[in-house]
């Protein structure tokens, strides 16, 4: 197997592999580590067909079926997305890490590319641990602690207000009832802190009142916009992209549209994520301010050059 890095970030080519079933266990183990080092992995000329990346995924652990996505008939595992002029794309161009309104979001994803078209059709992706590690040691403390509440985002809008779709949205909220996860998580392997909100399913942050919360919610949902924590990856027929969904945030861009992109997908089965901190509460606490003693002036502090985040985080 060959490892090759795609950014100087995140993100790895896999070369040298051939991921049809079976695959061997020292395979399986090399992709699982390369994974949870390099966040996204893209594997190139892969001739999978459903079955054979529903038992890739299986190897990875349990697989969901997602209650919004279109699915084979036979498997509602396996998740096919078949765009074209007759079936506009819809609901991913927006940056989100996958079914985060489940009290266990899905750990890991797998697509599969059937049919791409010849311009566009690209997918990005934001590490949300390199967007984390970007900020400064006062924000973090801010954020420290805090929980927000996950709901279904634009989902809703797939379901017309008839009572047979009414009575379908209603059975789907009591299977996910609206989970509050950290606003920044620990990546149960490696330990490191991520941020953990997205524009498409988080609601608001619970500790803080709206206005507040608000403002910290948009500034951390725009870490995305970051060139430096972003990839690309252009799609040809065969590649397969497998992305750590704990710690990774994606976009599908719908720039191919009317050309036509058939994609499969499997997602695996994760745990509850786990916050950095305690949480603060519901109920915040009043600061009370006294009168400080006079203290003696202070030497003047040379000041420091101001340094680019990435630049203190990953020169």
């Amino acid at each position: 197997m060959e490892i090759r890095r795609l950014g100087p970030v995140f993100g790895a080519e896999v070369g040298g592999v051939d991921l049809r079933s079976p695959v061997s266990e020292d395979v399986l183990q090399e992709l699982r580590q390369a994974l949870v080092e390099h966040e996204v992995l893209m594997v190139r000329r892969q001739d999978l067909s459903g079955n054979d990346l529903m038992a890739l995924g299986r190897s990875f652990g349990d697989l969901w079926a997602n209650p919004f996505s279109p699915s084979a008939d036979e498997h509602p595992e396996l998740i096919v997305f078949d765009n074209h002029d007759e079936n506009p794309p819809a609901l991913t161009d927006v940056w989100h890490a996958d079914e985060t309104y489940r009290t266990e979001p899905p750990s890991i994803t797998m697509l599969h590319s059937l049919i791409a078209p010849p311009l566009g059709g690209g997918t990005m992706f934001a590490s949300m641990t390199a967007a984390y590690e970007s900020l400064s040691d006062r924000m973090k403390a801010l954020i420290s602690g805090l929980t927000a509440r996950h709901d279904f985002g634009r989902f809703d809008g797939l379901f017309p207000d008839t009572p047979d779709s009414r009575s379908k949205l209603h059975e789907i909220e009591l299977l996910y009832p609206h989970p509050a996860h950290p606003v920044v998580r620990v990546h149960p392997v490696t330990g490191k802190r991520v941020i953990y909100v997205n524009r498409h399913f988080t609601e608001r942050i619970i500790e803080l009142p709206d206005d507040e919360g608000d403002a910290i919610l948009r500034f951390l949902l725009s870490r995305t916009d970051i060139p430096e924590v972003q990839l690309r990856v252009d799609w040809e027929v065969g590649t397969l992209v497998i992305w750590d969904n704990r710690s990774v945030q994606h976009y599908a861009l719908h720039d191919y549209f009317p050309q036509r992109r058939r994609m499969q997908r499997v997602t695996i089965s994760g745990d509850r994520p786990i916050g950095d901190a305690p949480s603060p509460g519901k109920l915040m606490q009043r600061i009370v301010v006294r009168d400080a003693p006079e203290q003696p002036e202070a030497a003047a502090v040379p000041r420091r050059p101001l340094q680019r985040p990435f630049e203190r985080v990953y020169s």
